[in-house]
């Protein structure tokens, strides 16, 4: 039997993209209620975890739309959005979230790629 390897990457923005999803799939249903507002704030934070995850694995493409999100569903500073156009937004962004999971993949310490570039770095 082959002795296990460590995985050269992992992808740590599955999860809270996964989770932000959901959100922005349950909240669709309260759009008009004062429950909606929790929602913004779980959404608007998992949006600013994802984006971290994406900074780290170079996922440059998802930064802005990642913020935007962030911007869009941040609570304090409410953007004005007709609800038609709102309910269609929680569908894109809910689909940006698990794309953006899904994509994003961070190289872990003891694979090949982080130590080429550690060598690299040594020079």
């Amino acid at each position: 039997m082959p002795t296990p390897t460590a995985p050269a990457f992992t992808r740590p923005a599955l999860a809270p993209g996964l989770l932000a999803a959901i959100a922005l799939l349950a909240g669709t249903a309260l759009l008009d209620s004062d429950v909606f507002t929790v929602f913004r704030y779980v959404v608007s934070i998992f949006a600013l975890i994802v984006l971290v995850f994406a900074y780290r694995g170079k996922a440059w493409w998802a930064l802005p739309l990642l913020a935007a999100v962030a911007v869009l569903w941040n609570p304090v500073f409410v953007v004005p959005v007709q609800a038609e156009l709102w309910q269609g937004l929680q569908f894109v962004a809910a689909a940006l979230m698990i794309a953006v999971g899904v994509l994003v993949k961070v190289p872990t310490e003891g694979s090949a790629a982080s130590r080429s570039v550690a060598a690299r770095g040594r020079r």
